[in-house]
């Protein structure tokens, strides 16, 4: 059932939705009215794996189970004014995130954490420094490296085969005549008669068949590669009145006085 009554335990295990329906990400801080102890405001975890949080307020959202819907988008709650998450809202920075999001709410001054997330209460009062670190996100991209092109063309080449072939030759058949045998041509003179002669020859036919099919494929290989990218990252050091500066970097002690 959807309410606009915001239990701070609730809110603390809650999911932000946009304005269009899209889920946003996890709250990950919920800040009370200094005056009312009301909840009025949640931080939204975003970016690679939660790493940046942005303030919404309270004022014009409402709750359904664990969804908290508010009425702006993801793109608007990522440009918010950025402010430490974990430390209290100064009055300057409710004006400013006021102001952004366009609503008529009034900045108490200093709002709170309800809880860290362990469930120990939220210490204001102590001072310190955040350390960050930039962190390198890698992955891949696909791009287009180049074309492979099949095609075919026609080339002439000379083939050779042997096939048998058969002619006739004239030799000369004598067949004796014996006495008294009529052969019809007894008379003397000149004379003749023909032979058809006649051989084989070879005799070449072409014709078109197929004999191949032929594609192009691909396979994927995987191999590795190094990324190198510089990242920057944040050292600290004190002075507390000796000759020289003390540091926390690699080579320094991290168990004691450093910190």
């Amino acid at each position: 059932m959807t309410s606009t009554d915001f239990n701070p335990e609730v809110l603390e295990q809650g999911t932000v939705m946009g304005s269009d329906g899209d889920t946003i990400g996890k709250v990950g801080q919920v800040y009370l009215d200094n005056d009312t102890g009301a909840p009025k405001w949640v931080t939204v975890k975003t970016g690679w794996f939660g790493s940046s949080e942005s303030f919404v307020p309270l004022e014009s959202a409402t709750v359904d189970g664990d969804a908290i819907r508010v009425p702006y988008d993801k793109d608007m709650i990522k440009g918010a004014p950025q402010n430490e998450a974990g430390v209290p809202l100064t009055e300057s920075d409710e004006h400013e995130l006021y102001g952004y999001y366009g609503v008529g709410g009034q900045a108490s001054g200093d709002a709170e954490l309800a809880t860290s997330h362990d469930g120990a209460p939220a210490d204001s009062n102590s001072e310190y420094l955040t350390r960050s670190e930039e962190q390198l996100h890698v992955g891949t991209e696909t791009v287009e490296t180049g074309r492979a092109r099949l095609r075919k063309f026609v080339v002439t080449e000379n083939q050779t085969v042997t096939v048998p072939v058969s002619h006739e030759e004239v030799r000369l058949v004598r067949e004796p005549i014996g006495a008294g045998e009529a052969t019809g041509d007894e008379t003397i003179g000149d004379g003749n008669t023909d032979v058809v002669l006649s051989e084989e020859r070879g005799v070449v036919k072409k014709e078109t068949v197929p004999v191949e099919r032929i594609s192009l494929g691909t396979e994927t290989v995987t191999e590795q590669q190094e990324v190198t990218e510089a990242v920057r990252k944040e050292q600290v050091e004190f002075d507390d009145g000796s000759t020289a500066d003390r540091s926390d970097g690699p080579a320094a002690d991290q168990s004691g006085e450093n910190r």
